[in-house]
């Protein structure tokens, strides 16, 4: 282990709990952190990774190149829930284990999905800048009490949205291919078919991975089967929504609001016709920025990374 080196991307790792970084550094021999402040391109990953034995990954662009040039590489331990930017079947011909930490930010990406859902519903930052200006709006809002949630995925973080709603007094479907029919029958959650949830939902939230069937599905069609004066909420990946779809969807005023913590590019341009629509909330990809999460993957990544340099099992191995 001593002769081991480390690469951790991920800006926020140890930054709550600076233990995280002090644990790594005295179990390896060599760490070395992000100089960029921000995700990494597969051109600066190709001067990073050689001689590096372990990788905590962000949201880097891990691709077949990237990890060509890494000669020592043993595991990618991606710091977060999805695999989508880590060209998986390169890392398994390498011989390179990928992992996650599939829970450790479901509670807080729940949290930010409930929080936009209601800053929609009551028009918060219209109330919050008219305000600020010396305004004194009476705008009408909606409440969450009686109305229809459908969430498009109930893994963990749909399954934390779908508990806190609950309290709410909402209606909650979803739709998963993989449902989990105990938790559903346990929380009230009624599984319908996707176009079904989206004719009768007033709010419909995001709760999926980027796969070939699922990139781009929030397209012109998808859209136009959700009812009318509807909310899109997306804290899952940018890659799902056709955004130039959306924008015409809000600006016919099919769709009566999005909040959106993914994007298609991230950052956004400041062109990007989204971000001038006042019926759009725009947030940073945040949803996994608390204490809780960021110390949860933190030591979760950690975890796994050690675990695979010492020759054990990871505990969330994804190939």
């Amino acid at each position: 282990m001593k002769k081991c080196r480390v690469l951790v991307t991920p800006t926020s790792f140890g930054k709550v709990d600076p233990g995280l970084r002090t644990e790594l550094e005295g179990q390896v021999g060599e760490v070395v952190y992000n100089p960029y402040s921000r995700p990494l391109s597969s051109l600066e990953l190709q001067a990073l990774l050689p001689g590096c034995d372990g990788y905590i990954a962000g949201l880097d662009a891990i691709d077949a190149s990237a990890l060509e040039a890494a000669d020592r590489l043993k595991v990618v331990a991606r710091y977060g829930v999805g695999v989508d930017n880590v060209d998986l079947i390169a890392a398994a011909r390498k011989g390179i284990a990928v992992t996650n930490t599939p829970l450790a930010n479901a509670v807080s990406v729940a949290e930010l999905t409930v929080g936009l859902m209601l800053s929609l519903a009551r028009s918060l930052p219209a109330l919050e800048q008219q305000t600020k200006a010396g305004g004194w709006p009476r705008i009408v809002g909606v409440t969450l009490q009686g109305k229809t949630v459908g969430l498009l995925g109930l893994g963990a973080i749909g399954k934390e949205v779908a508990r806190r709603l609950g309290c709410f007094g909402c209606v909650v479907l979803a739709y998963d291919p993989k449902a989990d029919e105990s938790f559903a029958r346990q929380h009230g959650v009624n599984l319908v078919p996707a176009d079904e949830l989206l004719a009768r939902s007033d709010f419909v939230s995001l709760h999926l991975p980027v796969l070939p069937d699922t990139r781009g599905m929030v397209n012109a069609g998808f859209l136009s089967r959700m009812k009318r004066g509807a909310y899109l909420i997306n804290t899952s990946r940018g890659e799902l929504v056709d955004e130039d779809a959306l924008v015409e969807a809000l600006q016919t005023g099919h769709l009566a609001g999005a909040a959106l913590d993914a994007f298609s590019t991230e950052p956004p341009g400041v062109d990007n016709p989204l971000l001038a629509l006042q019926q759009v909330i725009a947030t940073p990809h945040c949803g996994a920025h608390t204490d809780g999460a960021t110390n949860a993957m933190g030591r979760g990544a950690l975890d796994d990374c050690l675990a695979v340099l010492r020759g054990e099992a990871p505990a969330y191995q994804v190939v």
